[in-house]
């Protein structure tokens, strides 16, 4: 099976904390780091030195969406305080959704939150890619 991470993040999250909150987060549903097929994030995150660290370690893609779309992907734990500052309710959770093709019952973690030694926050969302179109990019 292959999956999709979706993740937000405060800005200038460490990457070792970031790596933590991705093992973490697939140590609980069973996979590893082999599984995932890509990586989903919000546009305004797409040179956050951690995010494109930890793509570049494990040769993961990286996909960016902006705000207006990923707003249009509903998601089961939208955030106010999220909605907020980056102008969607949801980040990681709507970009896995999206960029697995966009069925949010594909949902296999909907956010797991992580907060690394320095206090920064990471979330983590998984979602499933369809056997299909595994490997293609919506």
């Amino acid at each position: 099976m292959k999956v999709v991470l979706g993740i937000g993040c405060d800005r200038n999250a460490s990457s070792e904390g970031m790596c933590q909150a991705i093992r973490h987060a697939l140590g609980a549903v069973g996979l590893s780091p082999e599984d995932v097929e890509a990586v989903a994030t919000i546009d305004r995150k797409a040179d956050e030195p951690a995010l494109v660290e930890v793509c570049r370690r494990f040769g993961w893609p990286l996909s960016c969406y902006p705000a207006e779309r990923l707003k249009e992907v509903e998601v089961p734990n939208p955030s106010p305080t999220v909605m907020k500052y980056v102008g969607t309710p949801s980040v990681g959770e709507a970009a896995a959704i999206l960029r697995a093709g966009g069925d949010q019952r594909a949902l296999l973690l909907e956010k797991y939150k992580y907060r690394d030694a320095a206090g920064k926050h990471v979330t983590v969302s998984i979602c499933r890619v369809p056997q299909a179109r595994s490997g293609g990019v919506p």
